[in-house]
């Protein structure tokens, strides 16, 4: 059996707290400097339930931040061109906005990331110039600039640095096609093999049209929209994060889940659109399922990806060695079973996004949308899941189940007529900059929400 290498084995992500605390510091100096900063501030907090610090995409210091910086672990980005005269500066343990060094004396800068500039000024009435050609990698304005603060918001496409470019000859076109076939794409077949051999096919499409970054990007937000159509709590956030034209930019990590037999083919998708692997769980027996961390270092995203396990599997690289069949299922092999590979045609299990998480559960409340016990309580970690979307069967997927044996005459007749929960939204809040993931209580959550225990009565 392959075993994993040890960097990907990490389960100690440090609390940052120096870190956090120095940043802050800044924004809460910007904050009282810049008037419209502090009014979004508020606004964002009462109406979205977010926090500032999880929209901020990079902040512009001087010079003499840098040491202060540094020792509160931020390392030089070398995947990240800057503009001249600056040095881009990240912090690889922690989630934290990353710093663009100044040598000369221009403002402190707050640059917000959301998910179009465009949109941004629409929902706040503004006359604005934009830099950068529209759908290019890198695009910003300046909002606002007031007592040596000045407010930007920025878009990004499959890109890191913060250098704006126009597009190669064909690319615009190039990169529209490929968003109409991923957000078109066949997802319905008879055989979920043929499902993954379709996907494959045209994931390698879209990369040798767009290039690789630019993929995943189209990729996983036309994943965010289809995951949204299935999902009323998410329809609800959206719609408040939109009214300040934001969209999904808070975004922490996009769940999918995976049959044994497919968990592989996930693993290559992922890998096709540039992620590398970070830590993978394994909880054995006491759960039965585990869990691959991905990352997509240009484009930002982190993937979150389950498979049923057995106990004796623990040391298994299975997101290297395909799994072999098992007699049962566990929470994850039914919803797969139930409903389809979550990359091919169900869609994600679950978008988990950042929040002030007591606001949050609140506001959603007032929506008519409630929020489970949640799983993590720590004080550097807050999750919890709306309550479940309930999704119909196809009687073809449910027959399938129950003529292999792996769900009962009650099952069957209960799944085709109340159908099974398929998929949340998920409240999160992190504290000192935490990257991680709460192993035990993820294990928790998983086992809550098993469709077996969640029939209606």
């Amino acid at each position: 059996m392959e075993t994993a290498p040890s960097h990907e084995q990490r389960f100690d992500w440090p609390l940052c707290q120096l870190a956090e605390e120095l940043v802050l510091q800044r924004l809460e100096s910007f904050v009282e400097r810049n008037a419209f900063a502090r009014s979004l501030f508020h606004r964002m907090r009462d109406e979205t339930g977010t926090l500032l610090i999880d929209w901020v995409d990079h902040l512009v210091l001087p010079a003499s931040d840098e040491k202060p910086f540094r020792a509160a672990g931020y390392t030089d980005d070398l995947l990240a061109d800057a503009p001249a005269g600056q040095h881009a500066l990240w912090h690889p343990e922690a989630m934290l906005p990353r710093i663009l060094l100044a040598q000369d004396a221009g403002p402190m800068v707050l640059a917000l990331r959301v998910e179009s500039v465009s949109v941004f000024l629409f929902a706040h009435g503004l006359s604005l110039a934009i830099k950068g050609v529209p759908l290019s990698r890198y695009r910003w304005a300046c909002i606002t600039e007031e007592k040596g603060a000045r407010l930007d918001v920025v878009e990004r496409r499959g890109y890191r640095g913060f250098v704006h470019a126009g597009h190669a000859a064909n690319a615009l076109e190039a990169q529209l096609d490929a968003q109409e076939w991923w957000r078109h794409r066949q997802r319905q077949f008879a055989d979920d093999a043929e499902g993954w051999r379709h996907t494959h096919e045209l994931l390698d499409r879209l990369i040798a049209l767009t290039g690789r970054d630019l993929a995943c990007h189209i990729v996983f937000a036309e994943e965010r929209t289809f995951w949204q159509s299935r999902n009323r709590a998410a329809c609800v956030q959206k719609a408040r994060q939109d009214r300040l034209g934001l969209g999904w930019a808070n975004h922490d990590h996009h769940t999918f889940r995976s049959s044994r037999r497919h968990f592989v083919d996930l693993m290559r998708a992922l890998e096709k659109l540039g992620f590398e692997r970070r830590e993978r769980y394994y909880t054995g027996k006491e759960a039965g399922w585990g869990a691959q961390i991905l990352e997509q270092a240009h484009e930002g995203i982190v993937a979150f990806c389950d498979v049923d396990l057995l106990p004796e599997e623990t040391e298994l690289d299975f997101s290297r060695e395909q799994l072999p069949p098992s007699s049962k299922l566990g929470t994850i092999g039914l919803w797969v079973g139930l409903h389809g590979e979550s990359f091919v045609q169900a869609g994600m299990h679950h978008l988990e996004c950042r929040f002030d998480h007591e606001l949050l559960q609140e506001q959603l409340e007032r929506e008519g949308v409630k929020t489970m016990k949640p799983f993590s309580d720590l004080p550097f970690l807050w999750q919890a899941f709306t309550e479940g979307e309930r999704w119909p069967v196809k009687h073809e997927r449910a027959q399938r189940l129950h003529e292999a044996g792996l769900i009962d005459d009650a099952q069957l007749r209960q799944f085709m007529q109340e159908g099974a929960i398929g998929s949340h939204l998920e409240n999160l809040q992190r504290k000192g900059g935490f990257k991680g993931f709460n192993q035990k209580s993820v294990s928790a959550i998983i086992s809550a929400t098993d469709p077996r225990k969640q029939m209606a009565h």
